[in-house]
C-alpha cells in the first residue's frame, strides 16, 4: 500500500475525502463500528494500517493504557504524528504483515479498512491471534464481498445515467481486484464472507458480532447521495475475540 499513499498525488485526493478532513464522525460505518468496540481502560491496543490515527486516538481518549499504531505508508505515519497530541500513542512505519515481529502482545487489535490489500488473510489471523493476550479482543472492517466480487466497485447505470443496479459476478473467485480509487489503479483481494468468518473460527478465535453497516439516519438526512448506500453493502465489520485457556 505504501506505492500508493506515498505517492504525492494520491496522498493529496486521499486528504480531500470527508473521512480524511472529519474523521470517524465521516466515516459511514463508524456508528455501527464503535458499538463492538471492547472497553478501552487501562488496555494495550495495536492499530493495524492506522492511517492518520484516528482510531488510535479514539482508544487513547477513551481509557487506554498503551497505543502502537502501524502503516507501511511514512506520509500516512507523518501525518497521525502531527495530529496527534496523546503520549501514550506510538507511530511505527511497519507492513502490517510483519506484526510478528513486535516483542508484546495486546489486549485489543483493531484494523480499519486495510485488510483486504493483504494477500494472505488466512497467515494474518494466525499472526494476529498469536500477538492477542488470552481474553483479548480483535475488530476489523473491510469493504464488504458484495462490493468487491465484480472488481470495478461502481454503480452500473441506465441509457439515462441513473443508476440500475450494483453488479456482482466471480463472488467465489478469490484473488486480487483491480479497481479505481481517486483516479489511480488500487490492487485489493476479494474474499468470501465464509472466509472472512470462517478463518477467525478455524484459527482459534471467538466470533462476537458480524455487521453490515448502514449509514446512519443522521448521515442519511445530511446527504441524499447517501441513500445509494442502503441498496447494497459496502463494508463488512467483525468483532472476536481470544478465549481465556482453561486450567
Amino acid at each position: 500500500m505504501s506505492s500508493y499513499y506515498d505517492n504525492p498525488a494520491f496522498f493529496a485526493a486521499y486528504a480531500e475525502m470527508n473521512r480524511s478532513k472529519y474523521g470517524l464522525k465521516a466515516a459511514g460505518e463508524w456508528h455501527d463500528l464503535k458499538k463492538v468496540l471492547p472497553d478501552f481502560t487501562n488496555k494495550t491496543v495495536l492499530d493495524l494500517g492506522c492511517g492518520y490515527g484516528w482510531h488510535c486516538r479514539y482508544a487513547a481518549d477513551h481509557g487506554a493504557k498503551q497505543v502502537l499504531g502501524i502503516d507501511d505508508s511514512d506520509k500516512m505515519i507523518q501525518q497521525a504524528q502531527i495530529m496527534t497530541k496523546n503520549e501514550n500513542i506510538q507511530y511505527k512505519t511497519m507492513d502490517i504483515f510483519d506484526l510478528d515481529q513486535l516483542e508484546q502482545k495486546f489486549d485489543i487489535i483493531i484494523s480499519s479498512l486495510a485488510i483486504h490489500y493483504i494477500k494472505n488473510y488466512t497467515e494474518l489471523i494466525q499472526k494476529i491471534y498469536q500477538q492477542l493476550n488470552n481474553g483479548a479482543s480483535f475488530v476489523m472492517s473491510v469493504e464488504h464481498p458484495i462490493f468487491t466480487a465484480q472488481g470495478t466497485e461502481q454503480w452500473v447505470e441506465d441509457e439515462e445515467g441513473e443508476i440500475s443496479h450494483w453488479p456482482v459476478d466471480d463472488y467465489f473467485d478469490e484473488k486480487v481486484r483491480n479497481t479505481d480509487f481517486l483516479g489511480f489503479t488500487i490492487s485489493k483481494y476479494h474474499r468470501t464472507l465464509t472466509t472472512y468468518v470462517q478463518t477467525l473460527l478455524q484459527k482459534g478465535l471467538v466470533l462476537d458480532h458480524l455487521i453490515e453497516p448502514k449509514p446512519s439516519q443522521e448521515m442519511l438526512e445530511e446527504n441524499k447521495e447517501m441513500q445509494e448506500e442502503l441498496r447494497r453493502p459496502m463494508m463488512l465489520i467483525l468483532a472476536a475475540h481470544k478465549p481465556n485457556k482453561k486450567g
